[in-house]
């Protein structure tokens, strides 16, 4: 016989003040921790967001000064992203199926494309006869975003080397730097930058993007980059849930 008993699903986002406090961005805290209470069981995550974000390139750069992003707004990022789990699967909630859900729309799609136009930035300016310049993306992670790197080289490279880099990326690259483009130029965005697979599988932002695409590179083929990004979260979906 079926049981017809629902089980709610409450949760908390807390620093987990029981360990060490670590360096975020130059400030001490206590990393933060998702606690679930599902069917009278409780389990507790570490945050997936505070993860990602302690990398250094999340850090907030203002005259010289290195400052860390609100915390404030990366608990509620964290909140948000829990509730739309939770949400999603209302009859079928399970601990597991949580982590996993939330193992994949944690991710930063800025993150995941970055060393692919890491490698891009090294071949090209191998190419470009600047090997010393080249050396310096291939010796692993850049302590900022390579997006506000090239919008560096847009004010010191000659106009036709930069026209090039931007416009070779779109063939040797993963559609990093359009991506970057687009949520540093939207107003009223909040540090850290970021697009999570949890915005990014909102329709809405998907058509915001293709606009900005169509705007500031006409020329560019769009479905291609769009297929080139559906892609690759489907093989990163198909791998976590098959785990």
């Amino acid at each position: 016989m079926a049981s017809d008993k629902t089980y709610q699903v409450t949760y908390k986002v807390f620093g987990n003040e029981k360990i060490k406090k670590v360096s975020f961005h130059g400030k001490l805290v206590a990393p933060l921790y998702v606690q679930l209470i599902f069917d009278r069981r409780n389990t507790v995550y570490k945050c997936n967001l505070f993860d990602l974000y302690l990398k250094p390139k999340y850090g907030i750069r203002v005259a010289g000064e290195l400052f860390p992003p609100p915390l404030e707004e990366v608990i509620r990022r964290e909140e948000r992203l829990v509730e739309f789990i939770i949400d999603r699967h209302p009859e079928d909630f399970s601990f597991e199926l949580f982590k996993k859900e939330y193992d994949y729309h944690s991710r930063d799609l800025l993150d995941e494309m970055e060393p692919g136009f890491q490698r891009y930035l090294h071949t090209f300016f191998q190419d470009e006869g600047m090997p010393s310049l080249a050396d310096a993306f291939a010796i692993g992670s850049i302590p900022a975003h390579l997006g506000d790197l090239v919008t560096d080289f847009k004010r010191s490279l000659k106009p036709e080397i930069y026209k090039r880099l931007v416009e070779n990326s779109f063939d040797f690259s993963p559609p990093y730097l359009p991506l970057f483009q687009y949520c540093d130029n939207k107003p009223h965005r909040n540090p850290p930058l970021s697009l999570l697979v949890l915005d990014w599988e909102n329709q809405l932002v998907k058509e915001d993007f293709k606009e900005y695409v169509t705007k500031y590179y006409p020329d560019q083929d769009l479905p291609k980059i769009m297929s080139f990004i559906e892609e690759y979260f489907t093989l990163v979906r198909k791998a976590i849930f098959r785990s």
